[in-house]
């Protein structure tokens, strides 16, 4: 018999109680940036991936090296270059003379939360040797295959001003990504708070741990078990599919949208969705939980036209006039 609204509601909160002490352990590190912890809590807990655009000094990657810190889990960060090789992250074979055999040798991709910091810097290689690590949750080596550990999370980085040395993300990879975040400057108050909290040659306070991976991974079989009525999947499914016809929607992008989202977009907006209200403590997904989370699972996965750009309108401009046409339930 299917559980109650109300019974998976005392689940969200029995399971989820470590989501405040998480965030306020955070925040004795991180100033502002809630919106990126938020989507990084969403990802972790919905099982997907993170692409993060923004300018250096964001604290994209201290947000990562806390968030590992506060939840026991493994970190690795990738500083992707131009000469990079796949075995650089996957591992290799060794030879080993004095048993006449070779043995693997594990690369940085086998830990929990992986920081591939400009990641639009790697040659296709190493990018086809990533793709399946994210898509697979394996990786192989030699005739092996090797499964990663549980949870992980590729947090991947780039910078959207400079391009020179940099190969384009194939949109096959970027599709895998559950969310695109762009990570905008703090407000005037949170970067006075940095400069209190930051403005010295001490070190950063020490993060404690609130939790274990094995909390994330029950958590997961928790979310899965949210509540999502049929009109908000209605909802969800209108909206991606708004994203390649819009005209069948009533949408006036006539001629502005060169490529919609793929079905992985509806399956990662209502994963996405359960993640939020479980963060909320909700046992069921409302529309706003989509609106919510829907632009950075969609920004990424539609890509305007010659004719968008000509009037200078961005994934964003596109998507956010879908959310805005598409009548809520």
């Amino acid at each position: 018999m299917p559980a109650s609204i109300q019974e998976i509601t005392e689940a969200v909160r029995a399971t989820g109680g470590w989501v405040r002490p998480l965030r306020d352990e955070i925040a004795r590190t991180i100033v502002g940036q809630a919106e990126l912890i938020d989507r990084l809590l969403v990802a972790l807990l919905g099982n997907g991936h993170v692409l993060l655009e923004g300018v250096p000094g964001l604290a994209k990657t201290l947000s990562l090296k806390t968030l590992a810190a506060a939840t026991r889990a493994r970190f690795q960060r990738l500083q992707f270059t131009p000469d990079m090789l796949p075995a650089d992250i996957v591992g290799t074979l060794i030879y080993n003379p004095q048993e006449g055999g070779f043995v693997t040798k594990h690369g940085p991709i086998f830990a929990n939360l992986v920081l591939a910091d400009e990641i639009n810097r790697a040659p296709a290689k190493v990018q086809s040797a990533l793709l399946e690590a994210m898509q697979e949750r394996q990786v192989t080596i030699g005739d092996e295959t090797f499964a990663l550990p549980e949870p992980f999370l590729v947090l991947a980085t780039q910078n959207p001003i400079e391009q020179e040395g940099t190969y384009p993300l194939p949109e096959a990879q970027v599709d895998r990504f559950m969310l695109k975040v762009a990570v905008g400057y703090p407000s005037r108050d949170e970067e006075r708070s940095i400069l209190d909290r930051m403005a010295h040659s001490g070190t950063l306070p020490e993060v404690q741990a609130v939790l274990d991976p094995a909390h994330v991974v029950a958590a997961r079989k928790v979310v899965d078990t949210i509540y999502v009525d049929d009109k908000v999947k209605d909802y969800i499914v209108d909206l991606v599919r708004a994203t390649r016809a819009p005209g069948d929607f009533g949408v006036p992008l006539d001629g502005l949208v060169q490529m919609g989202a793929s079905p992985r977009a509806t399956i990662f907006l209502t994963l996405a969705a359960r993640a939020h209200a479980f963060l909320e403590e909700r046992g069921y997904v409302t529309p706003q939980d989509v609106k919510t989370i829907g632009l950075d699972v969609l920004r990424h996965r539609v890509i305007p036209s010659y004719e968008a750009e000509a009037e200078s309108l961005t994934s964003e401009d596109l998507v956010s006039r879908i959310f805005d046409t598409i009548p809520v339930p």
